[in-house]
């Protein structure tokens, strides 16, 4: 089970950059409802570090708090799921066409696994078991952000004046977010999986 430092300093640094982290999704999901393409992504790049750089601090400093073991998901929860369901909300072309090419169905598995997990982390970890994320958690997180921020990238050619590209985006973006896309919701369902069978495994002990 992961140690939990007692330090008298709850808004330790992991701590701070955890809350940095949900305000900076804050500004970040307004500036993409605004249009605000690029400014988005410069901020979902910044954010999504923060995650990556509070969890590096916590175990090299053994500042791993009670406090960031419950922040901390719900902060990455927030940032993920925010960010796909206004990926999916953006205008269509009026050929139909989503530019962000981030369906609607797949903000669902995305959303649905994250409300999973949560469920059965607060049961797991009631009846004191040890639910933190696992190596496969953490690939998950890395190709949302990457499928993300692929997405990001494709609406910076949009022209929203017109609803249309501004620029052509070149067929290897285009490509690369589709497939980015495909193996997040691939990855996403099967650390689902995963998360469920060691929850399993528990409610048997129970």
């Amino acid at each position: 089970m992961t140690q939990i430092a007692k330090s008298n300093t709850v808004l330790n640094v992991p701590n701070q950059l955890t809350l940095a982290r949900i305000l900076l999704s804050l500004a970040m999901f307004v500036l993409l409802i605004l249009g605000w393409y690029k400014s988005s992504l410069v901020l979902f790049v910044i954010t999504a570090g923060t995650d990556w750089l509070d969890g590096f601090w916590a175990r090299r400093y053994g500042q791993i708090t009670q406090l960031g073991r419950v922040l901390d998901p719900f902060a990455d929860k927030f940032f993920i799921c925010g960010t796909f369901i206004l990926l999916s909300a953006v205008r269509r072309f009026e050929n139909g066409l989503l530019p962000s090419l981030i369906p609607a169905w797949m903000t669902v598995v995305v959303v649905g696994r994250e409300l999973l997990v949560t469920t059965l982390r607060t049961f797991v970890e009631q009846q004191g078991g040890d639910f933190s994320a696992k190596w496969l958690g953490k690939w998950k997180m890395a190709v949302q952000c990457l499928a993300a921020t692929g997405s990001l990238v494709l609406l910076t050619y949009v022209d929203q004046a017109t609803n249309s590209w501004r620029l052509q985006p070149p067929e290897w973006l285009t490509q690369g977010v589709i497939i980015a896309s495909w193996v997040m919701v691939l990855l996403t369902l099967y650390s689902g999986v995963s998360y469920v069978r060691a929850a399993a495994t528990r409610f048997r002990q129970v």
